[in-house]
Order: structure tokens, then sequence, then C-alpha cells
């Protein structure tokens, strides 16, 4: 008990830490102080601030903004938009990639003679799995895409966003944000220190419905170039957003998995997003808590009276299954969870058979039964045999089906989605068994993780959860 208390303080504890961390970043984001030059500080100066006559040009198409004559009457540099229509060279349409320098300098003069000039090189194509599409019927492409293995393809993102700060910000030089940093050049004027226009292309302005595929005779494409001045927290912002999108791109996540993300940062409050990721790292933690006492009550059994083998057997297939089918379309850090509850359902089978391993003699022993767990067997396999008239026609008629009218990707493909379907379509009905086996012995399971469900982000899965709660309410009807 002492050592189950201290694994929860130290879990508590992390949380503690890991929301005090976050509250404190998210102050230093909000609240940049800047630099007093009075008090003897020392300070690093816009170059913008000398109001000086810039224009933004790129490697593809040459566009001219005057900064000093583009403002409002609040000073707030405008918003700028054009569009181009970009040859693609021959390397790209050959599967390749293409960049687009963006050089900000001073007007009339090019950037390769301008010594204060700042670039960014923005990618302009991205690599996905080409998306199958209703009532294809190219030929050519159907058999590229029913191969087993699907090569990405290069695709082309049709706008191109660059944003600038254009703040009149002083920073301390010894208390530049990181963030910043990276993308700040400095210039020496005598003992001035001057930083040069933060340039900053917005990574996130594509959504992967606008990506347009890059074939071997593709001549142009549409571009559509937009500059927008913004503040020093939405500098940050941006920075900050675009790291976490290369995070979880190291973490396995593909561009469809990210352009969902994608919308829900864009579209959230700052302050929403914060709370999201504060609830989200608790959830965590109450899950893996759930995880160890569900690990702790089943290694305490020592009769299986009352336990649904059936059950036990169905939902750690069902698990499996589910893990399987993430492996092919979601991340590691979905799968790490999903894995983990696989191994614990594993594991509860051995369990329920009694089934335990002998580490001297290498050999797999099972253990006999007393006559109330055979009498729980029989009620067991007369309620599985009740339901398998329904769930296996069901299930069978579904995979021919999905086998005739639906495109695959392959047998594999086809017979882990159709086992998937059917669990999220019939799994709720595994826990029948259970409740049969609580009506007639009269010993109610004190273990409801029959219940529980194992995380993942597809809908089916969450109507699939909804479903259960049906057989959970009768469960609780049982107990009362």
């Amino acid at each position: 008990m002492l050592r189950r208390s201290s694994i929860a303080k130290l879990l508590l504890g992390v949380f503690v830490v890991y929301a005090l961390h976050t509250a404190w970043l998210l102050y230093g984001f909000l609240h940049t102080k800047p630099c007093d030059g009075s008090s003897g500080e020392h300070c690093i100066t816009s170059y913008l601030t000398a109001r000086a006559r810039l224009q933004v040009s790129t490697g593809l198409a040459f566009l001219v903004l005057h900064l000093e004559s583009k403002k409002d009457e609040s000073e707030r540099v405008l918003p700028f938009k054009g569009f181009v229509n970009v040859s693609v060279p021959e390397p790209t349409r050959a599967n390749g990639t293409l960049f687009a320098v963006v050089y900000v300098h001073r007007a009339g003069v090019s950037p390769l003679e301008d010594s204060r000039e700042v670039h960014y090189a923005a990618q302009l194509t991205t690599y996905i799995t080409p998306a199958y599409r209703d009532g294809q019927r190219d030929t050519q492409k159907v058999k590229r895409y029913s191969t087993s293995v699907i090569n990405t393809v290069s695709h082309w993102r049709p706008h191109l966003a660059i944003t600038l700060m254009s703040e009149d910000f002083t920073f301390n030089r010894a208390g530049l944000p990181s963030d910043v940093r990276r993308y700040m050049r400095v210039s020496q004027e005598g003992r001035q220190m001057i930083y040069l226009p933060l340039l900053l292309v917005n990574e996130l302005s594509f959504r992967v419905r606008d990506l347009l595929e890059i074939s071997s005779s593709t001549v142009q494409l549409p571009l559509t170039v937009s500059y927008e001045g913004i503040s020093l927290r939405g500098f940050r912002f941006w920075v900050h957003l675009q790291d976490v999108v290369y995070s979880l791109r190291q973490f396995g996540f593909t561009e469809e998995n990210i352009d969902e993300i994608k919308e829900t940062l864009l579209g959230s409050n700052l302050y929403l997003l914060v709370l999201t990721a504060l609830i989200t790292a608790l959830q965590l933690i109450c899950e893996f808590l759930a995880l160890k006492n569900d690990f702790s009550s089943w290694r305490k059994k020592k009769s299986m009276v009352g336990m649904s083998r059936k059950s036990v057997q169905w939902r750690s297939l069902s698990t499996l299954l589910i893990f399987l089918h993430l492996l092919q379309e979601t991340s590691l850090l979905v799968l790490l969870p999903v894995g983990l509850g696989a191994c614990v359902e594993v594991w509860k089978v051995f369990t329920v058979f009694k089934i335990q391993f002998q580490w001297k003699s290498s050999k797999l022993h099972v253990n006999k039964l007393d006559e109330e767990e055979r009498k729980t067997v029989e009620y067991d396999t007369q309620a599985s045999r009740y339901l398998s008239y329904l769930v296996y026609p069901l299930c069978i008629s579904g995979a021919i089906f999905s086998l005739a009218y639906f495109r695959q990707k392959s047998y594999y493909s086809w017979l882990v989605n159709t086992l998937v379907t059917g669990v999220y379509a019939f799994g709720f009905l595994s826990m029948a068994p259970q409740l049969f086996i609580n009506h007639k012995v009269g010993h109610l399971c004190s273990c409801a993780s029959f219940f529980s469900s194992s995380g993942s982000f597809s809908s089916s899965h969450q109507l699939s959860c909804f479903r259960d709660e049906i057989l959970f309410f009768l469960y609780l009807y049982q107990r009362r």
C-alpha cells in the first residue's frame, strides 16, 4: 500500500512540476520585458526604427513591398497578397523537392549586394501518401495505389505565407529569448547593436486538402504569396507552433494527423490551448494509474469464479487488432499506451486460464479448476454459443461486402480493417457473457475493466465506447 501511494505521489509531483513549468513558459511568452537603456542595460534595437524602405523578394517571384508607404494610421504594416504561376522544374516533376528563398532587403538593391539582407528557405513541396478518391476510375492510378507498399508522392503547397515582425521592440541582450535568437541577425554600428528584420515563413498555412499532386506532366502550378506584419507575441507564437509540428513529425505523425492538429491549434484561443495541454497531461496520468490498479487487482486474484474467459479472450484479441490497425495509420505517441494495454490484456488471458511459466523447467503449467470454476466455464461457453449465432453471420457478410465494394490497399489491410470494424461494431456484445455469468452464478465480478476502453482518436472507437455504456449500466444494476 505504501509503495502504491508513493508511485501516485510521484506522478502527482511530476504533473505539478509540469504545470508550473508550463505556466512559467506562458508568462515569459506573453510578457517579454523590453530593454531599458537608461539603467545601463545592453540593448539591441530594431533595424525598422530607422524607417528604412524595404522590399521582399523570392527566388520564384519578385514582389515589392514598400513597408513605409504601406501603413495605416496606427503605424501597422498592411498585409499583401499576390498570385503567380510557377514553372515546375524537371527534378521536381520526378518526385523531387522545390524550395523558395525569401529575402528581405533594402528597396532598389539586389539582395546579393545588400549586407543587411535576411533570408529564409521555404519548402514549397511536401511528401504525402496519395489519397483515395471515391469513384476514381483511372486504371494507371488504381494499379499504382493498389500495391501493398504505397510510396509517398511530392505535392505542391499552393500558399507561401511570409510574416515579418513589424513591432519596434528593443531586446535586452542578456535576456534575449531563445526562440527569437534563432531567427535574429545582429549588425554592429559603433557601440550600438541593431537586429535585422525577423523573417518567418509560416509553414502551417497549408492544409492537406489544398495540396496538389505533382506528376511528370505538370508544367505550371499556382502559388499565392502573402505578406503580413505581426507583433513580437505573434512571432513567438508561430515559432512555437512550428516547433510543435516538427516534434510531432519526429514522433511519427503523418501529414494527415498533423493537419487535424493544426486546425485545432490555429482555431483555438491561446489560454484554451494551455488548459487543454494540462487536461491532457492529467488524463494520461489517470490512465496510467488506472492501468496500474487494474494490473494490481488481477495479480491478487486467487479464484476465477464468476469470471468470463470468453470476455477476457475477446478483449485481448480486440486490443491486439486495434493495435495492428493503428500501426498502419497513426503515430508512435498513440501506439505506446495502446501497446501497453494490449500487453496487459494478453497477460490477463494467461491469468484467467491459470497458465504459469515455470522458470526452472522452462515449461508452461496449467492449474486445475475447482467445481465452481467449472460451472463458470460451462455458463461462459453457453452464453458465447448463443452470441455466435448473431455475431458470426454479420461479420462474415460485412467482410464479403467490404471486399466486393470497397477498394483496399492489400489483403492484409482488408483483413485487419474488417476485423477492427467487427470489433467496433459488435465488440460491446463480448461483455454479454460476463453479464450472463453474473446472473447465473450470482457471483459478481468485482473488476469493471471489461468496460474500460483503450485510447485512440478514431470516431468509430468513440461510438463503440458510447455503446458500451448500455451494458455498463446493466452491470451496475446487478451490483446494486
